[in-house]
């Protein structure tokens, strides 16, 4: 099924963006485990609506109801079940778009699809708004894998051109990680930071919308977890990121740029650190014939700009058959790329469970 992934860790999402609720079904935790839920809805406000100047008015407490899975707070080996309540959906900003396919939306293949019945009111089941139990299952699965030493961050790389500092590849820290997450805008350098919401601030004023791309690390998985052809490292992570509606792309380690090198340039020199066998760089991202090296996992992730646009739009009018021009209403983000982060981490942590 198309909304569901993994096999020893598996989770299911149901609902639509302006469905009465949205949500998740987690198989695969053992019994006995009690999650910190704090730490589950600070990891959701991250992601959720109307919390920052660059992010849809809409708002969306996102508080998580529990209806299966956990007793008194501990898991109790049973499917854990987890409803988000959709509040404050404004359906009638979309009563128009039947007919009128917004560019770069869903809309069009989704009629051709689904025909007169597919959920147009938000987006339905290809919003964004779907990643809120993506989330849920994410902050479930980083818990799990903090317990076996295995750290997941990520922040804005770039947004309208402007570049915060990468990641070291080689030489990461956990604590690096943290620092980020705990910032109210994920990146690196501060000061790339502002001039980022100076960018997003004036797509927003012009009623338009910016992309940017977002940087992810995974440290501590064992050398050799993963597996060749296609259940590999690279494979599993991809397809969940590419769960993200927004994600256009995804490259591991020096991704496209490696195509441009000689083998003497991209390769990454095996050496001994510690006592252990580390490479001195890390081009290849973490990830060799679908494996882990051992060396932090690096990736980054394509974030296109929001569709959803106030300026007036080419479009074409299904019922009269002919082409048209139209503006689309309502609440949109004129940047999805901060919300995003950790949408990447918690697919990433999904896919590193069913790997480990």
């Amino acid at each position: 099924m198309s909304c569901s992934f993994g096999e020893s860790f598996k989770i299911t999402i149901f609902g639509q963006s302006h469905s009465e609720a949205i949500g998740v079904v987690v198989e695969g935790v053992p019994a006995g485990i009690r999650f910190d839920f704090e730490k589950v809805q600070t990891f959701l406000r991250r992601r959720a609506p109307g919390n920052a100047a660059f992010a849809t008015a809409r708002k969306e407490a996102d508080l998580p109801q529990i209806l299966s899975g956990i007793v008194d707070g501990v898991t109790c080996g049973a499917p854990i079940c987890a409803v988000i309540g959709n509040h404050d959906a404004k359906s009638k900003d979309y009563d128009a778009l039947r007919s009128l396919p917004r560019p770069s939306h869903a809309d069009y293949p989704a009629f051709l699809k689904y025909g007169a019945f597919h959920d147009i009111r938000g987006g339905g089941n290809f919003s964004g708004r779907m990643t809120a139990p993506l989330c849920f299952a994410g902050a479930l699965a980083l818990q799990l894998l903090e317990e076996k030493g295995i750290i997941i961050g990520a922040h804005i790389l770039k947004i309208a051109g402007v570049q915060d500092i990468p990641f070291d590849p080689v030489f990461v820290t956990a604590d690096t990680l943290q620092a980020i997450r705990d910032k109210a805008f994920p990146v690196q350098n501060d000061a790339a930071g502002t001039e980022m919401q100076t960018q997003i601030a004036d797509a927003r004023q012009h009623a338009d919308s910016v992309g940017g791309i977002i940087e992810c690390c995974v440290l501590g998985v064992p050398g050799g977890t993963g597996s060749p052809m296609f259940d590999g490292i690279e494979n599993m992570i991809s397809r969940t990121v590419f769960a993200i509606p927004a994600v256009k792309g995804i490259a591991f380690g020096n991704g496209f740029a490696c195509a441009d090198l000689r083998g003497s340039e991209n390769n990454d020199p095996f050496v001994f650190r510690d006592g252990q066998v580390r490479t001195e760089t890390n081009r290849h991202g973490g990830c060799l014939g679908g494996l882990a090296s051992g060396m932090p996992i690096v990736f980054t992730a394509a974030i296109k700009p929001t569709p959803s646009i106030g300026q007036m739009q080419k479009t074409v009018h299904l019922d009269e058959q002919k082409d048209t021009f139209f503006t689309i209403e309502g609440r949109h983000d004129p940047c999805i790329v901060p919300r995003a982060v950790p949408c990447v981490e918690a697919a990433a942590a999904i896919a590193i469970m069913n790997l480990i």
